[in-house]
């Protein structure tokens, strides 16, 4: 179990190691970053972008929040915190590629499949019941062509319908269905399988993921 000491040891390392190693890309980065993808990914410990992708500090602009959902373009009052970090690398950063990426054995995914946080207060699992909300056509048309649910093709059929649904909801965004449509912006989805170590990408032609 890693606990505070543990990451000030990390830290440690890093500043013998990796900052010296690499002193002229982060002279470079504290003049400021130039990402050209942003990837939306689970807030989960086990899926971590930069090590999934092996890439370097100012490669990825990266957002992470409970089951990798973008909620749809709205604007009511509120905090919306990843609708301002989309804002921010669409139109500040101009990202060329945006990446959902899902993944296995994903917490998110299975209350939203199982709704066990329904109807739970706000502190007691009533925050992630309005933020997983999101889901509830896809669980529903999930548990309809798996009925008996509780098992593990249906938690991965919830998994990637996730990532379908905030793709969609990306699109709801003006900026981001302008600059796809003239061709300055991908979005694409992905899913990590957790216990085979493998990505999947999806074709949206065909609405299937594939490995790579």
């Amino acid at each position: 179990m890693t606990h505070f000491d543990d990451l000030l040891a990390g830290y440690a390392r890093f500043r013998a190691n990796g900052w010296k190693q690499q002193r002229e890309r982060w002279e470079e980065l504290a003049e400021g970053q130039s990402p050209k993808v942003m990837i939306i990914a689970c807030s989960d410990s086990r899926s971590e972008p930069a090590e999934i992708f092996d890439t370097h500090p100012g490669e990825i602009f990266v957002v992470r929040n409970v089951a990798a959902l973008v909620p749809p373009f709205e604007t009511n009052p509120g905090r919306h915190g990843v609708s301002a970090a989309l804002e921010f690398a669409v139109q500040f950063l101009n990202v060329e590629e945006i990446v959902v990426m899902g993944h296995g054995m994903c917490g998110g995914c299975h209350a939203a499949l199982h709704r066990t946080m329904e109807g739970a207060e706000p502190g007691r699992g009533g925050f992630i019941a309005d933020w997983i909300a999101m889901l509830d056509e896809a669980s529903a048309q999930v548990r309809t062509d798996y009925p008996d649910f509780a098992n593990r093709d249906a938690g991965r059929a919830m998994e990637l319908a996730g990532v379908k649904v905030s793709l969609d909801n990306l699109r709801t965004f003006p900026c981001i269905a302008e600059r796809e449509k003239r061709g300055r912006l991908s979005l694409r989805g992905a899913f990590f399988a957790i216990n085979e170590g493998v990505l999947h990408v999806l074709d949206e032609a065909t609405g299937e993921f594939a490995p790579v």
